[in-house]
């Protein structure tokens, strides 16, 4: 339910001004919204096999969540989304670059790893052109690709050893 909330505000020249929000309603009974509805829940298991759960927010990168929790992925593949679909039947050009590099490689496995954006061909392009075949499996993906929904709280991230990328 959407309801406009409307407020009469006195700036210090003594002259009102109407301000108007919109905002959803809350079922009352529910109680405020917590930060914790935007956290998930996530799994690393880095190449020696040590594990670390991390929190995630919603809509944030697995590369984002990465840097927050100190988790060394490497570069980044930073480059706008190349589309985006929007429905069944829609899929919105952006017209972005998508990824430039294959470094931030990650295998994703368990809850909601089928409910990441499908991967595109610029993805697999960059993951090919920076991994051999026998590193590359059905779950790999570029960390940077990945944006968190609820449906990953639990899910598990294994992080393969990395490239070498800080030769001059």
């Amino acid at each position: 339910m959407l309801r406009i909330v409307s407020k009469c505000v006195r700036p210090n020249n003594g002259s009102i001004v109407r301000a108007f929000s919109s905002a959803v309603a809350r079922d009352p009974t529910t109680g405020p919204p917590s930060v914790m509805e935007s956290i998930v829940k996530l799994n690393f298991v880095d190449p020696s096999g040590a594990r670390r759960t991390v929190p995630g927010y919603i809509g944030k990168s697995l590369y984002e969540t990465c840097e927050m929790n100190e988790i060394d992925l490497g570069p980044a593949s930073v480059g706008g989304a190349v589309e985006a679909v929007r429905s069944d039947t829609w899929t919105e050009p952006l017209y972005g670059e998508g990824p430039s590099t294959g470094y931030d490689h990650v295998l994703l496995v368990g809850n909601g790893a089928d409910t990441a954006a499908p991967i595109t061909h610029k993805e697999l392009a960059a993951l090919g052109d920076y991994w051999d075949d026998d590193e590359l499996f059905p779950e790999s993906r570029l960390a940077s690709m990945i944006h968190l929904t609820k449906e990953m709280d639990g899910m598990t991230v294994y992080v393969p050893d990395r490239i070498v990328d800080d030769i001059p």
